[in-house]
């Protein structure tokens, strides 16, 4: 038995090798798989990535199937601060199923956070897509035009990022500011006419966790450009960060629309 600290301070206590793993979040579900897809026992409804996974999918990540899980006797759950909800992570701990629980609010949070996820709870090798990550990340950014932008995440409410949220740093990084980026809440219900009237030179749309594209979002926005971007390259923290930077920077740029 050896006993680990998550994210939070948590004592995670493991017994043995690491081999049967249920990750709750789809972007650490990418991370074990690029690491030892074996050691995945069971995932999410939403883990799309890698495609074509084989294994059991255990409800979603704000209802997971809690006595699926019990009785799959994992030796490590993965889970999120923000999305999982507490009460399904305290059945777990009560059932005496080991939790291990990410929060990440930046990129340096991402890349610490996923390295001793890798090495110190699930016992692997440090992968060397994590190293890349980091270097693509050093090199992005630089002689970029700054941008003031809004970033809705959601319609009907609206929500946008607001203060201390891990997509706002990664285009802080690509040379975009975030209009709301004070904002006392993290993730802000704002109205769309305030939104309009922002003082934003682009609007700023991923295609999750709600799905905008050309057809849905840049209409309720005229006459201020808007780029749709991949929601997995903005907010997932796991392989995709490596490529993350070449992405959003070519979509922030290439593919604005009017």
């Amino acid at each position: 038995m050896r006993v680990a600290r998550d994210d939070l301070g948590n004592e995670v206590p493991v017994a043995g090798p690491v081999r049967r793993v249920v990750s709750l979040v789809p972007s650490l579900t990418e991370t074990v798989a690029a690491c030892d897809v074996t050691m995945l026992a069971g995932i999410t409804r939403w883990c799309s990535h890698p495609a074509g996974l084989a294994v059991p999918r255990l409800g979603g990540t704000k209802n997971p199937d809690v006595p699926g899980i019990i009785a799959l006797a994992p030796d490590l759950v993965l889970a999120n601060d923000e999305e999982n909800r507490d009460s399904d992570l305290a059945a777990l701990h009560t059932a005496g199923v080991p939790v291990w629980v990410t929060r990440i609010r930046s990129l340096p949070d991402a890349l610490a956070s996923l390295h001793r996820m890798i090495t110190v709870a699930c016992g692997l090798p440090r992968p060397g897509w994590l190293d890349a990550a980091e270097q693509a990340w050093r090199d992005a950014g630089r002689d970029r035009a700054e941008r003031l932008a809004i970033v809705p995440i959601w319609r009907r409410p609206w929500m946008v990022l607001g203060r201390d949220t891990f997509a706002g740093d990664l285009l802080a990084r690509l040379g975009v500011g975030n209009v709301f980026a004070a904002h006392e809440q993290r993730y802000p219900k704002i109205a769309l006419a305030d939104l309009q009237r922002s003082g934003a030179d682009l609007v700023v749309l991923p295609d999750e966790p709600y799905r905008f594209t050309a057809d849905d979002g840049p209409e309720a926005f005229p006459g201020m450009p808007a780029a749709l971007v991949s929601g997995r390259h903005l907010t997932w923290y796991g392989p995709s960060l490596a490529q993350a930077p070449d992405v959003l920077s070519g979509q922030l740029g290439a593919g604005i629309v009017e």
